[in-house]
């Protein structure tokens, strides 16, 4: 590379990456094929519009890729194209969700400010929600009126019967299915139960554990949701963007009379987005290729009983991990109960090698910034090809740094020499 500085910095992230534990639950690592379609002469075009309906010339090829990328996309969660449309065109998943909501919650024009705001319902950010879901620093909390659900106090898993008693009280339009930080399998059944008792649409946003429905590890929430989002990265092991789903026989669609596939691709272009990253959605269609081949539902299954060893061995040290335990790729622990905070936890176990993200916990008592928790995740892990002893492993390592305040740095660079 010409650009010496830039290049150093690529060199120098590659050999962190190699050389640390990614326990990020919403990172990964792409494959080399992923990254040529990343970095391939797709960057160059410009694509305004829609296959068939663009704006600009020269896009036979654009085209024929966005429409691939459809069909594999379609054909990874086993989805009928009669019934469900897709589109890959969003830049990631924050702008997927806004654009759900544009296109069947939108703010009404009042210059007086007396027509009531749509409601959209979410999980709590604090419990395991995403930003996008109705939190008040972000723009889907400042045009829509928020409502919030959380879980049990004692449990701390969702409980259907209090957000059914909220969704018949605050009447949202939209009720928000989801995580980034909620361990559990989640009923979407449940949830379109009360969507209908209340005539409001389901969206299901599974940036997290997408890679687990394409692998048959985590159920579908497909025969249940009117609109389903999801990055295209974490567990689905793609570059970073994302993709809206919809279901072209939503009973709530055809009761309010609108065309859910159309709305949707309004909202993406024009409504938020200009020209797509062809060059990403190349990356996509290389990525959910590679999602289809049989390894991936094996490397599906085992991303999850890596996070299940990791819950296990930590409850076996003594520490406290939220509801439990864990039914996905991803898992919350404790920290604060042994007198630590989560950022420092965070940054003790970095300068061994060990990357984590602090994060709050149900009811948590502490800043968000030094919350009690940390969030652990094992996709990244995984696809290096780590299983059950690694895990028991790097539980060991986890325990040495912050009980024992030891640096296992020689240990985690042994490790990671191996995959």
């Amino acid at each position: 590379m010409r650009d010496s500085i830039v290049g150093k910095l690529i060199q120098a992230e590659t050999k962190r990456q190699k050389e640390t534990l990614d326990l990020i639950p919403s990172e990964n690592i792409v494959s080399k094929e992923v990254l040529q379609a990343l970095g391939s002469v797709f960057t160059n075009k410009y694509a305004e519009g829609y296959p068939a309906a663009r704006y600009y010339g020269g896009n036979e090829y654009a085209d024929k890729l966005e429409s691939l990328c459809q069909e594999r996309a379609l054909k990874l969660f086993r989805l009928s194209p009669k019934k469900w449309s897709v589109n890959v065109q969003p830049y990631s998943g924050s702008p997927a969700n806004l654009a759900v909501y544009l296109a069947l919650a939108c703010p009404p024009k009042s210059e007086d400010g007396k027509v009531p705001t749509p409601k959209i319902m979410g999980m709590q950010l604090d419990m395991g929600g995403h930003l996008t879901h109705g939190h008040s620093v972000s723009a889907t909390g400042k045009f829509w009126t928020a409502v919030r659900y959380g879980v049990g106090k004692e449990t701390e898993l969702l409980d259907y019967n209090a957000i059914r008693r909220m969704a018949k009280k605050e009447k949202p339009k939209i009720i928000i299915a989801g995580f980034t930080a909620y361990p559990r399998l989640i009923d979407f059944k449940k949830f379109r139960s009360i969507a209908d008792e209340v005539d409001a649409y389901l969206l299901v946003d599974m940036s997290h554990f997408a890679g687990l429905v394409a692998g048959s590890a985590y159920p579908s929430p497909f025969p249940y949701a009117d609109i389903v989002t999801t990055t295209t990265h974490k567990s689905l092991r793609g570059p970073r963007g994302a993709m809206i789903f919809a279901n072209r026989e939503s009973k709530i669609a055809a009761k309010n009379k609108i065309d859910i596939a159309k709305a949707i691709d309004r909202a993406v272009f024009p409504g938020l987005q200009g020209g797509p990253h062809l060059n990403q959605i190349a990356a996509l269609a290389v990525s959910l290729k590679e999602a289809t081949e049989p390894s991936f539902k094996k490397y599906a299954h085992q991303i999850v009983k890596n996070a299940r060893t990791l819950a296990v061995e930590l409850k076996k040290l003594g520490w406290r991990v939220i509801s439990g335990g864990t039914d996905t790729h991803l898992l919350l622990v404790d920290v604060a109960e042994r007198g630590i905070g989560g950022k420092d936890a965070s940054i003790l176990l970095e300068k061994s090698g060990i990357i984590s993200n602090y994060n709050t916990i149900p009811y948590d008592h502490r800043p968000p910034m030094n919350p009690s928790g940390i969030r652990l995740g094992t996709p990244a892990l995984t696809t290096r090809g780590m299983k059950e002893n690694e895990m028991k492993k790097i539980v060991t390592l986890i325990n040495a740094v912050l009980v024992e305040k030891k640096n296992v740095s020689k240990e985690v660079h042994a490790l990671c020499a191996k995959f």
